[in-house]
């Protein structure tokens, strides 16, 4: 299979989770897109270390997903405090950092 669909395949992820940034208003939604679009940096940190023969595509990959692990732990706890304190996840809503 040529490398060309994982590019293609990447791209169509990094888009759809750039629409989801910008245009959902759920911090959920939101939380996801940005993971979406970390995998799709991570799909095409793959193809490239597939093209050029070389494991340091395959190394970064590690890294993002250690950093992408720490985001959902950090994320989700900020995610479930602004609930209990706001009863809400609408990011609209969540303009103002005092309670």
């Amino acid at each position: 299979m040529p490398v060309t669909y994982y590019f293609v395949l990447s791209a169509i992820l990094f888009t759809i989770g750039a629409l989801g940034v910008l245009i959902r208003r759920n911090a959920i939604v939101i939380f996801m897109s940005v993971e979406l679009m970390l995998n799709a940096a991570n799909l095409s940190f793959v193809a490239f270390s597939q093209l050029h023969d070389t494991l340091s595509g395959q190394v970064l990959v590690f890294f993002v997903i250690t950093v992408a692990a720490a985001e959902v732990a950090v994320g989700l706890a900020l995610i479930v405090a602004i609930f209990r304190s706001k009863l809400s996840i609408n990011v609209d809503e969540m303009n103002e950092l005092k309670q």
